[in-house]
């Protein structure tokens, strides 16, 4: 395996984690007035993803930048054209992290109520907008005869990337309701447990309709495979949280998240982002990627720091690994209004 494919795979793993850990906390995010009826359920709700969701964000960080510094024109060209989608992620990115820090600042539940809106919006924008993202990598995009991304707001939003909008964003909202109920007791565990079994039934038929959609795309044998388990997983895991089983739950909405991130970037390889209009202008592993020497100094770099990064992370969600909701969760100190 070359360099380059190497960090193709690797590129994909990182888009892969991103998606598979940030996607509970999108999904807590979305659903914290759903099932937090009352504020001391909302500071449970917030405590379960409070000591990882800052550190699930690193994973985007560094796959842009692997992004950047192995494949620059695969990186120039998909975030030129989907600039403004981009920066809707940004903004929603921010408003969501000022918000899980500053909506215990003051002891007022107007004042909560406004964060906690912010909260969901920015769980709720980016969840989608990836969603779309992903399915414009797997179907392309219009490139210029200078071999430029000259994408359109039709080029970009069509019915393919709206249906991947929504599959990221439902799966966002299951995969956080089941990480809710593996991580609380009392009243907020019971109310996820049901919102997934009731959740589940179009959870499953928008991703099984968007990995048919996908894989009709872009077909290969082994991508096939995977989108059948991807498919089945949501099911597995009404199945698991209906019984009261949150941990399998989890992992078969875990499951399901990187399954789809890896069907998405399976059916590209060996082309990165293909181009609609001129097949001689898709960017390809190849054609895309930085020189050897760049790459070979790149792998070194990961070799020595990712095990490092990837066993810090395990051990903080060892460290907070215990269910929340026994006692009541102590709010910081507050000033007054």
């Amino acid at each position: 395996m070359d360099l380059p494919t190497v960090w193709f795979v690797a590129v994909a793993v990182l888009w892969t984690g991103y998606l598979v850990l940030e996607g509970f906390d999108f999904g807590v995010g979305m659903l914290l007035r759903v099932l937090g009826r009352t504020e001391d359920d909302r500071r449970v709700a917030l405590g379960a993803i409070g000591p990882v969701w800052d550190g699930n964000e690193v994973w985007l960080i560094t796959a842009v930048g692997a992004m950047f510094a192995a494949f620059p024109v695969w990186y120039s060209s998909m975030f030129s054209g989907l600039y403004l989608p981009v920066l809707a992620v940004l903004l929603a990115l921010i408003v969501r992290g000022v918000g899980l820090e500053y909506r215990e600042k003051v002891d007022d539940p107007v004042w909560r109520a406004r964060w906690d809106a912010c909260i969901a919006v920015g769980s709720l924008v980016p969840a989608f907008v990836w969603g779309l993202v992903l399915a414009n990598l797997v179907r392309g995009m219009p490139f210029s005869s200078a071999g430029v991304v000259d994408a359109g707001f039709t080029d970009v939003v069509d019915g393919y990337a709206l249906l991947g909008g929504l599959t990221v964003t439902a799966l966002s909202v299951l995969h956080g309701a089941v990480f809710l109920a593996l991580k609380t007791r009392g009243p907020v565990r019971l109310r996820a447990r049901r919102l997934a079994v009731v959740a589940g039934v179009p959870v499953i038929v928008v991703v099984a309709a968007f990995l048919w959609w996908t894989v009709s795309l872009r077909p290969g044998s082994w991508t096939v495979l995977v989108a059948g388990g991807a498919a089945l997983a949501p099911a597995l895991a009404v199945v698991a949280a209906a019984r009261g089983r949150e941990g399998w739950a989890f992992t078969a909405t875990a499951t399901a998240v990187a399954g789809l991130a890896v069907v998405v970037f399976g059916s590209l390889f060996p082309a990165v982002l293909p181009s609609t209009t001129d097949p001689a202008l898709t960017l390809t592993v190849a054609n895309a990627s930085s020189a050897p020497y760049t790459l070979g100094i790149m792998t070194w770099v990961a070799a020595i720091f990712l095990p490092l990064v990837l066993a810090y992370q395990a051990w903080s969600y060892w460290v907070f690994r215990r269910r929340l909701g026994g006692d009541p969760v102590a709010p910081e100190p507050v000033a007054t209004t």
